[in-house]
């Protein structure tokens, strides 16, 4: 295994969300109102992507993706209120309507573990849990209502593949059960309840910012969840069973700019990102919490690069990056003509760091090693 990131420089457009198939042969990522699927090779990560299909019937913003757990369908969800179900047939991808019944935009897309089922969260205080229907072959959906007071940022779906976690906009982490009669066999008891009806719910947790909620993540074990917030903190809860307060919450405040997404590495460690660029690992128990390091190390916040670096790594020679397209912008005359900025002159400042701009998606993409994408058009796979 390579101890060198794996840099994809996909365009300059901003990236809200990627995800890797199982085998780590597909790459999708939204871009606008596409989703762009790339062929990857797994022996051999630092070769460029293939990109092979254009899923186009989105018609606002593309806000969340995800493929599948046996990698045979691939799931999106827009601002135009919709989520489509694509599966691969005679060499193209065919899209599904999903019946969300949402009045506005859906803003993120999980499937369940066992790919049953799948989750869209959205702006209209409603998480729409959606499964097959057999009899008129469509994907039909159940709604996750009270107590939901504002929009759905994040989900995750508990191991078990009926709990599901969320975070939004009014400061609440909240874990309800999905169980849907018929496609989930009961559940065995857990820290988080014993008898799960659907829409059950199974925790509600705050902290005293009452900050946004970005990211939430089950523990790989499924007996813990952590958190973060656009307060720059994450937390950790531990819950000790129905009715019962947790036995363990923690809040760890940092010194970073806000994070966005966060996974877990193993029941001890977590890896979080955001508006700084860069990863922050966690470590802990339900005996405390505490920043370790970072993964890429910081002695200075920015260095100075040629300009003919700037756009190094891009899909398109002719394409400029933010910075020289900012540059541009300052040295702009009147009548709006500028001219490209040659690779001579005066060496341009750019980040410390691989990410430019904001990390907007975290995943697992293997033991020891996490995939990001971000506002920069990157997508980066890092040894952690």
């Amino acid at each position: 295994m390579s101890k060198v990131p794996a840099i994809y420089q996909l365009g300059h457009l901003p990236i809200k969300d990627h995800v890797f198939s199982p085998d780590r042969s597909i790459l999708a990522i939204t871009k606008g109102n596409d989703v762009e699927v790339y062929q990857i090779s797994p022996s051999n990560l630092s070769s460029k992507p293939q990109l092979i299909a254009v899923l186009k019937d989105h018609d606002k913003t593309v806000t969340s993706v995800d493929i599948s757990p046996d990698g045979s369908k691939i799931l999106t969800c827009s601002q135009d209120r919709n989520a489509l179900v694509w599966e691969y047939a005679n060499g193209e991808y065919k899209p599904t309507l999903v019946l969300l019944r949402i009045n506005r935009a859906a803003t993120v897309c999980r499937w369940s573990p066992d790919g049953s089922k799948f989750a869209v969260g959205s702006s209209d205080r409603i998480i729409a849990v959606c499964y097959y229907e057999e009899e008129n072959d469509w994907w039909v959906s159940k709604h996750l209502k009270k107590p939901l007071k504002s929009t759905i940022t994040t989900i995750d779906w508990h191991p078990n593949g009926v709990l599901l976690a969320c975070g939004s906009t009014d400061g609440h982490v909240r874990v309800f059960s999905g169980y849907i009669k018929g496609i989930d066999a009961k559940p065995d008891p857990s820290v988080w309840g014993t008898k799960l009806p659907f829409q059950t719910l199974c925790g509600d947790y705050t902290n005293e910012t009452n900050a946004w909620i970005h990211g939430v993540k089950f523990s790989p074990d499924g007996n813990a969840l952590a958190y973060v917030s656009h307060d720059s903190s994450v937390g950790f809860v531990y819950p000790q069973g129905e009715g019962l307060p947790p036995r363990a919450i923690f809040n760890v405040k940092t010194d970073n700019l806000p994070f966005k997404s966060v996974v877990w590495l193993n029941d001890q460690q977590v890896c979080a990102g955001g508006f700084t660029c860069n990863l922050v690992v966690f470590q802990g128990d339900e005996h405390g919490w505490q920043q370790a390091y970072q993964v890429e190390e910081q002695k200075d916040l920015t260095k100075e690069v040629p300009h003919s670096k700037l756009g190094e790594g891009d899909d398109d020679d002719e394409e400029i990056s933010s910075h020289q397209a900012l540059n541009m912008f300052k040295q702009m005359d009147l009548k709006g003509r500028v001219s490209k900025p040659s690779a001579g002159g005066k060496p341009a400042k750019a980040l410390n760091t691989i990410h430019q701009n904001t990390i907007n998606s975290i995943r697992n993409f293997d033991q020891g090693r996490v995939s990001t994408s971000g506002i920069d058009g990157k997508v980066v796979i890092f040894n952690v």
